[in-house]
């Protein structure tokens, strides 16, 4: 079974992220007045407005397809300088410079699989924050509703219209263990035709760990980094009990 990732396009399609995300996101970038890192940038979502916006940006991503397909997103926006799209692993990069602000946006921290891992990325994070930096990522929140709701059944995540009248339908098979914290998705899109014939039907699979918020809190102290702010939207609201996503900002201690 393929990695979800080499379908860039598909993925484009049906991942839009958290609402405000990318104004959040790009209006830190703005504060933090220096180079940013996009650790996980895909197909540049944000790493793109960003470098729109006059930023200097460097996106890193494990995915050549991903990191292709920005590329000629960034072209076909007219990105001509300011973005440096460069393949890497969040566990393991060294760059030999510094940023203003480091982040890693909708929730790809989660594809680390093992606290060791965890710990490598958030060690290279700190390595590379510049004097004053920021870190910023976000989570979802574990609900054990969601956990007793979703466990393997499958689901379907929506359904995206195209430009051609063919629409595209996205399923998830999830399966948790919860003793390791993870959650395995076998992800399937589905392309129908104007009449409602399948055209095309591609599978893949992709495993992510579930972190509680307090764990989180403990990991970014671990490697040196203090929680300086917290939301429960990218509205900037309080995070407590309802909320559904945790957004973190830190910095060096």
């Amino acid at each position: 079974m393929s990695n979800m990732y080499q379908w860039a396009d598909y993925y484009d399609l049906t991942q839009r992220g958290v609402a405000g995300d990318v104004e959040f996101y790009l209006e830190q970038a703005k504060l933090a007045g220096g180079k940013v890192l996009d650790l996980a940038c895909g197909t540049g979502r944000i790493s793109i407005p960003m470098a729109q916006a006059g930023i200097d940006v460097t996106g890193i991503d494990l995915s050549q397809d991903m990191l292709a397909r920005a590329q000629v997103k960034a072209e076909e926006q007219g990105v001509t300088s300011g973005l440096k799209l460069l393949q890497g692993d969040m566990r393991a990069f060294d760059l030999q410079e510094s940023f203003s602000l480091i982040m890693i946006p909708f929730r790809s921290f989660l594809h680390l699989l093992h606290v060791q891992e965890q710990m490598k990325a958030l060690t290279c994070i700190r390595k590379h924050l510049a004097p004053g930096g920021k870190f910023i990522m976000n989570v979802f929140v574990p609900k054990i509703q969601h956990f007793y709701e979703e466990n393997e059944k499958m689901s379907l995540r929506g359904t995206y219209p195209l430009p051609s009248g063919e629409e595209v339908a996205m399923w998830d098979y999830t399966r948790y263990d919860h003793f390791q914290q993870l959650s395995e998705v076998t992800r399937i899109y589905e392309r129908t035709d104007a009449q409602g014939v399948v055209t095309e039907r591609v599978k893949g699979r992709f495993t992510i760990r579930y972190i509680f918020p307090a764990e989180l809190h403990h990991l970014l102290r671990l490697n040196g980094l203090k929680v300086t702010q917290r939301y429960g939207s990218f509205a900037k609201t309080p995070f407590d009990a309802n909320s559904s996503e945790l957004i973190l900002v830190a910095e060096a201690l």
